[in-house]
């Protein structure tokens, strides 16, 4: 019996389309999938013949986050997965245009992983969450570094300290993404803004993006060290949050299977 890949590759034209695939646990972050998006994702950054990247997930959702399973099972070792072979911080690191396609539920490390694209379209079924604090752990991915860049400090702060679900409409309506489209027009959409992007000469776009990272960077670069540094503290003692993370999947279940 053949197991179906992880990360499903398409290459439509210069545009490369990743689906991470593991719907039956919502694309959840486990450790393979760790290591296959990041793999996936390096990939397509030193192929030269891949113009632009969409980042999407197979239905019912984007991802999940964190695997709340594993890492309570795992413990540190599940989060040291995340040193070697980080998708989460590789979406940001690209020099490849990436646009991400939030097909549905995004929560905690999936939306970090998400806002290191350049720009979010969703489907209306999207719904966005940082639920980092009710899990008990703190956000080590670029969460708030990256959020405030998008929908202001005040609201960043409040959808991190409340958990509070976001859907599509809402979502565009702060600045979280930029455009919402049907559900079965999604990929269609994104393929097509991705394909824009493609069309304008490879230098002058490398050039384009660098100018932008560097910008955005006096801010976010050290919003970036000062997470992970405190994050990474409170790793370190990590007894006891097996039984939050269970609670957590129990609260967050009827929002990621809508």
């Amino acid at each position: 019996m053949t197991t179906a890949p992880l990360v499903l590759v398409t290459d439509h034209g210069p545009v490369r389309v990743l689906t991470l695939n593991r719907p039956e646990a919502r694309n959840a972050l486990s450790r393979d999938l760790i290591r296959a998006t990041y793999a996936a994702l390096t990939e397509a950054d030193d192929d030269e013949s891949v113009r632009a990247v969409v980042l999407t997930g197979t239905d019912p959702a984007f991802c999940a986050g964190v695997d709340l399973k594993e890492a309570q099972r795992d413990g540190s070792k599940y989060f040291a997965e995340f040193r070697s072979h980080s998708c989460i911080e590789a979406t940001g690191k690209m020099r490849t245009p990436i646009v991400g396609a939030i097909n549905g539920a995004v929560f905690t490390g999936g939306l970090e992983m998400a806002l290191g694209c350049d720009f979010l379209i969703a489907s209306e079924r999207a719904v966005f969450a940082d639920t980092h604090a009710r899990v008990g752990i703190l956000p080590g991915g670029g969460m708030t570094a990256r959020l405030p860049q998008l929908v202001g400090l005040g609201m960043a702060r409040r959808l991190s300290m409340t958990g509070e679900v976001v859907d599509a409409v809402r979502a565009e309506h702060i600045g979280l993404v930029t455009e919402v489209v049907v559900h079965d027009h999604l990929l269609d959409r994104a393929i097509e803004l991705a394909s824009q992007i493609a069309e304008v000469p490879r230098p002058t776009m490398l050039g384009l993006k660098e100018i932008y990272t560097t910008g955005a960077s006096a801010v976010i670069d050290p919003a970036l060290a000062a997470e992970a540094k405190i994050a990474n503290a409170q790793l370190r003692d990590f007894e006891g949050l097996g039984d939050r993370f269970r609670a957590v999947a129990e609260r967050n279940k009827g929002q990621i299977e809508r």
